[in-house]
């Protein structure tokens, strides 16, 4: 299987890592929305990232719907999502948080690298502002009440949490300076340092 997609894409990112904690192989082509269109349409005639072409040539987009084919493919007993329903409830609203503040994230860096300055709408950039702390504050309170484990282990709730921490650092750190979410910043040092992580480096 080939996934298609940089891995500055946070969702790109997150499907190759997720491959790897669950042992499933994966051959990674950097094929680039913007720099490699035309290759990209040959593949995907919807250009979009992740893009996964399967061994019978099958194409799945959607970096959820994607972890959930390999979710499926996974050995019996090896998954990143518990089982338990108060426990998944629990990952489900950390991941859902983590992909908005992705969405916001790439919303706020489009509109300044590709709008020219001149029309840009700024009451609509405040409010994306907005929604990307409103994503990182509620997501800095469940880690509070609940903190993920840093015991070597990771699972889709922490993975996809520190993705998009790493991500919006990369592309508007000034929207995450200074420490106001401390147990975001810290659970993201400690979960780069795994080896699914190291080896998935942001390109």
């Amino acid at each position: 299987m080939k996934l298609i997609g940089m891995l500055d894409s946070p969702y790109v990112r997150r499907v190759a890592i997720s491959a790897k904690r669950l042992g499933i192989a994966l051959e990674h082509e950097s094929v680039s929305v913007f720099r490699h269109f035309e290759q990209f349409q040959q593949i995907n005639p919807v250009v979009k990232a992740p893009t996964l072409v399967l061994d019978d040539g099958e194409v799945l987009m959607d970096s959820t719907l994607i972890i959930d084919y390999l979710e499926a493919l996974a050995e019996p007993g090896r998954s990143l999502m518990p089982k338990g329903i108060e426990q998944r409830v629990r990952s489900l609203r950390l991941i859902g948080l983590a992909l908005a503040a992705c969405e916001k994230s790439v919303q706020l860096y489009y509109e300044r690298n590709l709008r020219p300055a001149e029309i840009q709408y700024e009451p609509w950039v405040e409010r994306v502002e907005g929604q990307l702390a409103a994503a990182y504050s509620a997501l800095e309170r469940e880690l509070e009440k609940h903190p993920l484990k840093t015991d070597g282990s990771i699972d889709q709730d922490g993975l996809t949490l520190a993705v998009a921490w790493s991500f919006t650092n990369l592309v508007v750190p000034d929207q995450v300076a200074g420490a106001q979410w401390p147990r975001i910043a810290a659970f993201t040092e400690y979960a780069e340092g795994l080896e699914a992580f190291v080896s998935t480096p942001i390109d």
